[in-house]
């Protein structure tokens, strides 16, 4: 069952990996690929932490974590448009 749960994480962050890549390639305004990638970064960061890290099976610090990763998300999203 574990490893169900750590291939499908794996699959789950090759194909996140790949949109980013992919995103790259479409012509789109330099702040709206900025905040895709972004978005997708903060995505994988949170797969990271649910499933490797297996704090899943904490929702109060998985959602504590993510938070803190949101705000730093927003934060360098900021400054990248300044």
């Amino acid at each position: 069952m574990r490893a169900d749960l750590l291939t499908r994480a794996w699959l789950t962050l090759l194909g996140l990996s790949l949109g980013s890549a992919l995103l790259t390639l479409v012509p789109l305004r330099p702040a709206l690929l900025g905040a895709g990638i972004l978005l997708l970064a903060l995505i994988k960061a949170r797969v990271i932490l649910a499933r490797y890290l297996d704090l899943s099976g904490s929702p109060a610090w998985l959602r504590g974590f993510t938070m803190v990763l949101s705000g730093f998300t927003v934060l360098i999203f900021g400054l990248y448009l300044i």
